[in-house]
């Protein structure tokens, strides 16, 4: 669990970590759990979710963020059982396993990748995000992608980000009024199970994404869960519709690529 001194700032509040089970996820649930928060993992990976819910002291369900039915039945039950949920984290995503052209795409893998990371985000935040419209408070945090701020190759996942980040806009203003703030990271390369899976295998290099950052190493989960539970508190009152790059500058370095790069002095 990450160490941190912690001044209870979600104390006495109900959150729901979406992908909760790994990864990004898993870093805010444990965060968020430190800071006070109740916490709900919901995870297509039920096993993993209730190690994880073991961690933080809190509860696991199952889930596809992309079913709407289940989705909703999910709410209704959290609501009867634990309470209003008031922090809410989309992190439930899978990622496109290599870069392609689209001629080699299929469209299983890009309608996959839309029920997941764009039908999934939108449903999830709908549902909850709806009921704390009636509540009158709440605090969402997406989490989409560099990828869907710039040109990559990543044709179906870059491009699912990129309308993550419009939709946490339009929400954002839709419900301002309620007394509900949503707000967006984009992390850039993240130093997650899957990544380092994806180092392992040879599909990505390590040496490059740290090279393609400004500050030179690659981002944490913990990097991202700071940053998510700054969004999500009460610190950022005044903050809603903005999508916040998590990158260490890898946004940044790219332009310097045509005068050979960023200089390494250090």
């Amino acid at each position: 669990m990450l160490t941190i001194k912690s001044d209870g700032r979600f104390k006495g509040r109900l959150a729901l970590v979406t992908g909760g089970a790994s990864g990004i996820g898993q870093a805010c649930a444990e965060l968020l759990a430190a800071e006070g928060a109740k916490v709900v993992i919901a995870d297509v990976n039920i096993d993993r979710a209730n190690e994880v819910a073991q961690i933080v002291g809190g509860y696991a369900f199952a889930i596809d963020v992309s079913d709407e039915v289940k989705v909703e039945k999910l709410a209704a039950q959290i609501e009867i059982e634990l309470g209003v949920v008031t922090l809410l984290i989309n992190s439930a995503g899978i990622v496109q396993g290599s870069a392609v052209p689209p001629s080699d795409l299929s469209m299983e893998i890009f309608d996959r990748i839309f029920q997941v990371n764009l039908r999934g985000t939108y449903n999830v935040c709908n549902t909850f995000g709806s009921r704390m419209t009636k509540y009158g408070a709440g605090s969402i945090l997406n989490i989409a992608s560099i990828s869907g701020m710039l040109s990559t190759p990543l044709h179906a996942y870059g491009s699912m980000k990129a309308a993550v980040i419009q939709l946490t806009a339009n929400l954002a203003a839709e419900w301002g009024q309620f007394g509900v703030r949503v707000n967006c990271i984009s992390p850039g390369p993240v130093l997650t199970p899957a990544m380092q899976a994806s180092v392992d295998a040879g599909l990505r290099s390590l040496s490059l994404m740290e090279q393609s950052t400004a500050i030179g190493k690659m981002v944490l989960p913990q990097d991202v869960a700071l940053a998510a539970a700054f969004l999500l508190s009460e610190h950022a009152s005044a903050i809603t519709g903005v999508n916040l790059p998590v990158d260490n500058g890898w946004l940044l370095t790219g332009s310097w690529s045509m005068f050979g790069g960023v200089k390494r002095l250090l």
